[in-house]
Formats: C-alpha cells, structure tokens, sequence
C-alpha cells in the first residue's frame, strides 16, 4: 500500500521507541505510593494517554497535580537506568525525512519525551507534548496543532501510532492512520494501514510530497 502526504506526524513511545519497562517500574511504584490497589491499576488503561487523565481516574482532584508531579520525576529519573530504546526501522525511516516534513506527538510531558528521545538519539524538528495541549489523544488536538506548527493540511498528513487512542485520534483529524503492532495485536488495531513496526515502512521525498509504503502489512 501507497500513501502520498505532506508530513508523517509520529507517536513517540510504543511507536518510535520503547519504554515499557521503565513505564511499568515507574508506574507500579507510583501506585504503591498514593495506596492505588492492583485491582484499581489494572483497571485502567496507561498506555497512549497523558498522566493527568491516568491520574484523575485514580485519585480525588484535589491530589491530581501532585501526583502527575511525582510520576514525572518518578520517570525522568528512571531513564539513565534503561528500559528505553529504539524500535526497529526508526532511525531509518527518520533519516529518509527532511525536517519540515516530521513531528513527534506524544502523550508524555516535554521534559519526559526529550529525556527519552535523547536517550536514544532522537531529536526531532518539532514536537507537541502534553504541556501544549488541553485535550490529550484521543482528540485530534494534538495531532492537529502539529499539522498546524508544519504548515500542512491535516487530510496531507500520516499519523503512525501504536495505541488505539493515538489512531482514533488521527482519523478524528481527518488524517491517515498507519498502525503499528507493537504493543498491540494487530486485529485490535484500526487503521488504513497495520505493519509490524516502522521497519516495514518506507518513504521517499518527491515532487509530489512524501511517498509512503508499507513494505509488509502485519499479520
């Protein structure tokens, strides 16, 4: 499959790269620490939404912005003890891309997405954050502000995403949507497109803007 577009506006963790391990060391220690049950952390979803939203499931208001403060030290800190590292094809396919023609759209605060990009030598030309937005993935907000920042059409632009929230979020931006499955199966992700992982995606810049091909589609 062929997508043409003007800009490739990317997911960072579970998409770019992986943090798993330090999220889940990080995150089960925070539960420990505002006395969180497993049965009330299993119960809700982490991955591809912004702390404050994790944390308002969880706690009465008037803690949310303490507690969004200590998992984001909890996490900053945790990065130099590893559990961070790039995803197969993401260097490649970055290196293919001019700046002006990418962006990174996380659901992680700015100090917590650079900390992890700089781990593994990532360091894009733009990035949207949870600090730059009022309605986390998934709303298109985020996806749309970066659309915005580049100068490009949202219809022009591809979003690649590995959580269910980041692709709703880009279709409600009347975006392409290329899944990646790598934190989910591939039957639980909907998308104009599903591959493994950004090793099965190739891009070429013309004249006509950014010619994108999925290599292989995932299983």
């Amino acid at each position: 499959m062929k997508i043409t577009a003007d800009a490739l506006l990317f997911d960072n963790d579970g998409t770019l790269l992986s943090s798993m391990e330090s999220v889940y060391r990080c995150w089960t220690r925070w539960a420990q620490e505002y006395g969180i049950t497993a049965e009330e952390f299993a119960a809700v979803e982490l991955h591809g939404r912004p702390a404050a939203e994790i944390a308002a499931d969880l706690l009465p208001a008037e803690k949310v912005a303490g507690a969004v403060a200590r998992i984001e030290q909890l996490e900053v800190e945790d990065v130099p003890n590893g559990g961070t590292h790039v995803l197969p094809g993401t260097k490649e396919l970055l290196a293919s891309l001019p700046d002006g023609r990418w962006a990174v759209v996380t659901s992680a605060t700015r100090r917590l997405a650079e900390a992890r990009l700089a781990a593994v030598g990532i360091d894009p030309p733009l990035l949207i954050a949870a600090d730059d937005i009022t309605r986390g993935k998934p709303d298109p907000e985020p996806f749309l502000l970066a659309a915005e920042k580049l100068g490009m059409d949202p219809a022009r632009c591809v979003v690649f995403e590995d959580a269910p929230a980041g692709l709703t979020a880009g279709r409600a931006g009347g975006m392409a949507t290329v899944a990646l499955a790598t934190t989910h199966e591939a039957h639980e992700l909907s998308a104009d497109v599903v591959v493994k992982d950004l090793s099965a995606v190739a891009a070429l810049v013309t004249e006509a803007g950014v010619e994108i091909t999925a290599i292989t589609a995932a299983a």
